[in-house]
C-alpha cells in the first residue's frame, strides 16, 4: 500500500505556525503519512507585490519544518512553469515519487472556489482533496470519498497581518515558528 503525502501548497510569505500546527496535526491525525509544505511560487488566482524571493520563502520554510516529524518542504514547483497549477504539480510529483499517493490539502475558502481550479475534476478523481476549516467559511462537504474534510483547530492567523504587524514596528515572533523571526529581522524583511 503506498504512502499517503499531503500537498499543502502556499506562498508562505511568511511561514506561521498556524501552517505549521494544521500540517503537524494532519499528518498525526487523519489518513496523512506525511504533509509536504509545497511553496508556490506564483498562484494563478493572487498577484502579490508584496511577495518574497521564492529563496527568502525556501528558507524560511526549512526553518520551520526543521526536526518535525511527518513534515516536509517540497520547492518542486520552484522548477516549473508559472504561474503554478495544481494539476501539474500533482502530476509532475507523481512521476518524480511513483511510490506514493498524494492528495492535496485545501482550506474551506479555498474548497468554495474549487472549481474554478484547472481540471478541478480530474484532481478529486485522480489525487484526492482534504479540506480544513477556515474562520468565517462554511464547509459544505460532497458525497464523494476521494474529498475528506478534517476537523482540524483552527489557527486565526495569517501572512498578511504578520506583514502588516512587521512593517509597523511589531514584534510578531509568537507566530512564527522557531527560527523563521531571527531570520526575518537578519535579513531586513518585510519592512
Amino acid at each position: 500500500m503506498k504512502k499517503v503525502v499531503g500537498i499543502f501548497g502556499g506562498s508562505f510569505n511568511p511561514v506561521h505556525r498556524g501552517h505549521i500546527m494544521l500540517a503537524q496535526y494532519l499528518s498525526q491525525h487523519s489518513h496523512l503519512d506525511e504533509v509536504w509544505l509545497t511553496l508556490s511560487p506564483q498562484n494563478p488566482f493572487k498577484v502579490s507585490k508584496e511577495l518574497l524571493d521564492d529563496n527568502h520563502r525556501l528558507s524560511m520554510l526549512q526553518l520551520a519544518t526543521d526536526g518535525i516529524d511527518g513534515v516536509e518542504v517540497c520547492d518542486i514547483e520552484l522548477s516549473m512553469p508559472r504561474p503554478s497549477y495544481t494539476i501539474n504539480t500533482l502530476e509532475r510529483l507523481s512521476q518524480e515519487y511513483p511510490q506514493y499517493q498524494f492528495n492535496i490539502v485545501i482550506g474551506g475558502d479555498n474548497w468554495n472556489l474549487f472549481d474554478k481550479w484547472k481540471d478541478y475534476s480530474r484532481i478529486i478523481n485522480e489525487y484526492g482533496v482534504v479540506v480544513y476549516p477556515r474562520p468565517g467559511y462554511e464547509l459544505n462537504p460532497i458525497g464523494d470519498t476521494n474529498v475528506v474534510f478534517v476537523d482540524a483547530p483552527l489557527a486565526d492567523v495569517s501572512s498578511t497581518e504578520i506583514r502588516n504587524s512587521i512593517a509597523n514596528g511589531k514584534d510578531v515572533e509568537e507566530l512564527l515558528p522557531q527560527g523563521v523571526w531571527e531570520y526575518i529581522k537578519a535579513n531586513n524583511l518585510y519592512n
